[in-house]
């Protein structure tokens, strides 16, 4: 079985062949897929893809012609994914739906507090012998309300953790989680964004949540409130973002994805200039904070995702049911 991994890391290597069966080759390949590089699966069986590598009509397609015939996502979105062309074509996708939820919650809370106490901020003052306080003043997370977008696995960890920091919980989820009943409650979206100091999305990305935060959601929020994104970046119209931060509207904004992130994310951009102005923007502000999709970066949930990716691999060679089966169309 050979298999051709693309937008591949050193660390995905690490991981991968640290549990590879001695049945499986990989071509780890730096590169991400499209219509032009699709080449480089050329007599492999399958392919490994991530969150940012193009799996359209055409790139199906071209995969299929070469022989390809399996996709495996090592991540939890597929809005990248043809699922119609996929049927058309006959071939098996299975993604990871839930790897480590405490890695992506333990983020979204790290960033929280990276942006209400300033330590980004004082740690370059204190490097720099600047000891002075003015510009750091936070506030006092026990007794806040926070409100949770979306309460799967990722969603009820962040709740969880929220929860223990003294806050009130809040959730909106069209599909409501039982569990949620005991860290919060469930409340309409309007009530949500009205009475949360603090809104974290946790909700996949599909044409019912593209842009769920834009100009009349903003509009709605608690004025001074902070919003996380550490989920899908379509999830958040940016330049409605950047408006609502201008008029001060939004008090604070992190965000681990970003809308067009495939141009920016997981390479080294430090000795180029980035043409992206609408992100320059938004990195101008001082109650902004970016990461770059370091969510899921931790021991545990890389090791969690290559089992669960061999295991999807694992069920299509032996022709078995596969939970993690992609819809197809």
């Amino acid at each position: 079985m050979r298999l051709a991994m693309f937008s591949a890391q050193p660390y995905d290597r690490r991981f991968f062949e640290e549990a590879r069966p001695a049945a499986v080759a990989i071509d780890y390949l730096d590169t991400a897929l499209d219509t032009g590089t699709a080449v480089l699966a050329q007599g492999c069986d399958a392919v490994c893809v991530f969150v940012n590598d193009i799996l359209d009509a055409a790139v199906l397609e071209r995969l299929h012609a070469l022989g390809v015939r399996a996709i495996l996502l090592r991540c939890a979105g597929f809005n990248n994914l043809d699922l119609a062309a996929l049927a058309r074509l006959g071939m098996f996708a299975a993604r990871v739906p839930a790897y480590s939820p405490e890695a992506v919650a333990e983020h979204a809370l790290a960033m929280i507090l990276t942006l209400n106490r300033h330590t980004h901020r004082a740690f370059n003052r204190v490097r720099e012998g600047n000891f002075a306080l003015d510009g750091l003043l936070g506030f006092t997370l026990h007794g806040k309300t926070a409100g949770i977008v979306g309460t799967g696995k990722i969603g009820l960890a962040t709740a969880r953790i929220l929860r223990g920091f003294g806050c009130r919980v809040l959730g909106h989820d069209p599909f409501p989680s039982a569990a949620f009943e005991e860290l919060g409650s469930m409340v309409p979206l309007d009530d949500l964004l009205a009475q949360s100091d603090i809104v974290s999305l946790h909700c996949p990305l599909t044409e019912a949540t593209r842009h769920l935060v834009g100009h009349a959601t903003l509009g709605r929020m608690k004025e001074g409130a902070m919003l996380v994104n550490t989920s899908r970046g379509a999830l958040v119209d940016t330049a409605a973002v950047i408006e609502a931060l201008k008029s001060r509207r939004l008090g604070a904004l992190a965000i681990d994805v970003y809308e067009q992130e495939s141009a920016l994310f997981f390479r080294d951009h430090s000795s180029e200039i980035i043409a992206d102005d609408v992100f320059g923007r938004l990195t101008s502000f001082p109650n902004v904070l970016v990461t770059g999709h370091q969510g899921f970066f931790t021991i545990e949930a890389l090791r969690e995702i290559a089992a669960i990716t061999y295991g999807n691999l694992a069920c299509w060679q032996a022709g078995t049911p596969c939970a993690n089966l992609l819809p197809a169309g």
